[in-house]
């Protein structure tokens, strides 16, 4: 890889320039690390959003999965807010994390609502769209009488244009009262027949029109047209001083700027203006990839112009159910049709039609691709993350002919160096795995919270890392580039700790090799607390801190069989520092403990039993294990890591000291769940029974919503065993 190009958004150009390149990989540019950066993991078809707000259809129906795209398409996808460009530095500022270098940016970012006077307090703009399909969640569809939406106090929507028209026509569908407030006395959709053609469609479903409203008059949504993001200029980057949008050439490069693009609701062809319209950047796909590849690959080709039609039709839906609807009103210019039943029939279809070229990637059978543009090794379901670590069988094995005259060493987390005259004890651990995502920096900061959990198991502080990082073959800069982002998302974890990462060794992947990551790790437990594994005790309750699931999610996200709000629940919790855990556990008696990693909760339980006497019994209840969203139901079709067969080995523990506590449909599937591999999963502590109500309660108003009792120990002819 020699270059980086950065596609920022993940706008309908962005999603179909990927889209061609994961359908067609000799079409995507050469020798390039390519990353997409947006705030959001899905983007939602805009064709759909008015069905979707009516009710109509389901977010999943009318949302493409970009995680899942970048996969197929060979980029790296990372999910950040963009806060900036510095376009002298060539870097993309990011939101909570070290800026992004390129050397060529498209940029999709969309549009705002221009607020009118910038007065924050007018009303809930309706762009960006993540608060408004937020508000329009919280309104229900049966309102109070009183209540906002009701006979007696309509939402008032504040605009005159096809947004706003379209969306009273979807609100009304919710079954809601709705007036719009005009700024003159008619709508705005490009034409007096259109304009009458919109008012009666409005007037037939019952949203009055106020004219000439007072812009101080109180609205609870602005559909007041749109502005580009303020950091585009800002970033000194030629702007069309109306609304923003970057002026760029027919080829869609930024007038002055030949290492920039901007496409969709955020760019202007300076030459050709046409107003923000999701045709525009559907349209404008086929040329913006085209001239990508060329700039990256080609650079004395010339670029391909772009010359979009002057007009555009426009399909306003009426999203009433029957009798009344669904309806469309069709505009183009000077003309309009309808409202009619045949033309919503038409819409609809080309809604359908555009968002299954998506949905249909999804069960692509074509092996993915790596970010270089090479196919990724292995089938589709090899796991990364903790799940490519090696089964516990070939390690015991290889550990007991390591020595075979003596035992072979228990299991623990971490080892301690040393211990202080002061009763301290001096502690280390190693850890790491390949690459779980392709985004370095989130990636750093998982396998470093994974990597400490050692640590906290023990009960010990970490003060140190050192880390080994390899890097795949590329030009320096691009090498660079990732060993900085991974340096940074490991340094995301350590500074808040107020620990250091002190040093460690750099390696280039020969060979196709990726991005990987391993960390020793250093910490300190303080006199009288340090957990081993056990011995477990009559009377202990056992505490999971954190939902399981994160195998079969990541095993399933391969295959593209997850659903993307499952993956991202999970990055979200897995991301989540348990460092507070360390001194919460202590306060409440905890006697033993190990976090829950590649061998699944029965497989370190087990470790958990090695170390008590042999009539040392637990009873785990399932039906009170915590769980990912998602998981259970991709167990139950039969989907798991690639790990979890060689950690069934641990089910026999069932035939043992572990007797189930089961109730429900579901119990082959919470089986499963007991041998899933975690990568950044919870801790399991033993503590005293008679403590556990207040320890739980202290756990939840700390932030760890999941954590529950799971088990409990007790014994048969109980003895002590020293250690």
């Amino acid at each position: 890889m020699r270059q980086h190009l950065i596609l920022a958004g993940g706008g309908h150009s962005h999603a179909l320039v990927l889209r061609m390149w994961a359908m067609n990989r000799r079409r995507r540019p050469a020798d390039a690390r390519l990353t997409l950066v947006s705030r959001r993991s899905t983007a939602l078809y805009s064709g759909m959003v008015p069905g979707l707000v009516a009710g109509l259809y389901r977010r999943e129906a009318c949302s493409i999965d970009l995680r899942r795209l970048c996969l197929l398409a060979g980029a790296a996808f990372v999910q950040a807010e963009i806060a900036g460009l510095n376009h002298a530095a060539r870097e993309l500022v990011l939101q909570g994390r070290p800026p992004l270098r390129y050397d060529l940016l498209s940029l999709d970012v969309g549009a705002v609502t221009a607020v009118p006077g910038d007065r924050e307090e007018a009303g809930l703009p309706v762009k960006p769209l993540e608060p408004f399909l937020a508000w329009c969640e919280g309104l229900g569809s049966t309102p109070e009488p009183g209540a906002p939406g009701s006979k007696e106090r309509p939402l008032t929507i504040r605009g005159g244009g096809a947004a706003a028209v379209e969306v009273a026509l979807a609100l009304v569908g919710r079954r809601l009262a709705c007036r719009l407030l005009l700024r003159g006395d008619e709508l705005h959709l490009g034409s007096r027949t259109a304009n009458r053609r919109g008012e009666a469609l409005l007037a037939a479903t019952g949203v009055d029109l106020v004219q000439q409203a007072p812009q101080n008059a109180p609205a609870d949504l602005l559909c007041t047209g749109s502005r580009a993001p303020a950091w585009l200029a800002a970033a000194g980057l030629p702007v069309d001083p109306g609304d923003g949008r970057v002026r760029t050439e027919a080829s869609l490069a930024v007038i002055g700027h030949p290492n920039l693009f901007a496409s969709g609701d955020c760019g202007v062809i300076a030459a050709a203006p046409r107003p923000a319209a999701g045709v525009w950047a559907v349209r404008a796909a086929p040329v913006l990839a085209d001239n990508l590849v060329r700039r990256l690959s080609q650079p004395e080709r010339p670029l391909r112009p772009w010359r979009p039609q002057g007009r555009a039709l426009q399909l306003l839906g009426d999203s009433q159910p029957p009798p009344q609807g669904p309806r469309a009103l069709a505009l183009r210019g000077p003309l309009a049709l309808g409202p009619s039943r045949w033309l919503w029939r038409w819409k609809e279809a080309i809604d359908r039609r555009f968002i299954a070229r998506f949905h249909a990637l999804e069960a692509m059978a074509s092996a993915p691709m790596g970010p270089g543009g090479t196919e990724a090794r292995g089938a589709a379901m090899a796991c990364r993350g903790c799940a490519a670590k090696l089964a516990a069988d070939p390690l015991r094995r290889a550990l007991g002919r390591l020595d075979p005259s003596q035992p072979a060493p228990e299991a623990e987390d971490a080892a301690v160096i040393t211990t202080t005259a002061a009763g301290e004890r001096l502690l280390q651990s190693v850890d790491g795995f390949p690459a779980l995502l392709e985004d370095p920096w989130l990636n750093a900061r998982l396998t470093t919270l994974h990597a400490c959990s050692d640590l906290w198991a023990c009960g010990a502080d970490v003060e140190s890392v050192q880390a080994l990082v390899t890097i795949p073959e590329g030009a320096p800069p691009l090498q660079e580039e990732l060993l900085l982002q991974t340096l940074a998302g490991v340094r995301s974890v350590l500074d808040p700790l107020g620990a250091a990462l002190i040093g460690g060794h750099t390696l280039e992947g020969r060979d196709g090799a990726g991005l990987s990551l391993a960390l020793t790790v250093v910490g300190r437990s303080p006199a009288g607390r340090f957990w081993p594994k056990g011995p477990l005790r009559p009377g202990d309750a056992l505490v999971l801190t954190r939902a399981l699931g994160s195998g079969v999610l990541f095993a399933a996200a391969m295959a593209g069989q997850a659903r993307p709000e499952w993956i991202d629940a999970a990055l979200a919790a897995m991301e989540g520092s348990q460092a507070p855990l360390v001194a919460l556990l202590a306060a409440h008696g905890c006697r033993a403990c190990t976090d829950v990693t590649g061998f699944g909760l029965l497989g370190h339980l087990g470790e958990m039993l090695a170390g008590s006497p042999a009539n040392t019994r637990v009873r785990l209840a399932t039906a009170a294990v915590p769980v990912m969203a998602g998981s259970l139901e991709l167990l139950e079709q039969g989907l798991a890591s690639t790990l979890a067969p060689a950690n069934a080995g641990a089910l026999t523990l069932l035939d043992g000291p572990v007797h189930l506590q089961e109730s429900g449909d579901d119990q082959a599937a919470r089986r499963a769940l007991l041998i899933d591999p975690q990568t950044c999963g919870p801790l399991l502590a033993a503590l005293p029974a008679e403590r556990i109500a207040e320890a739980l309660a202290a756990l939840h108003r700390a932030g760890f919503a999941d954590a529950r009792q799971i088990g409990q120990v007790t014994a048969e002819g109980w003895t002590t065993r020293s250690r």
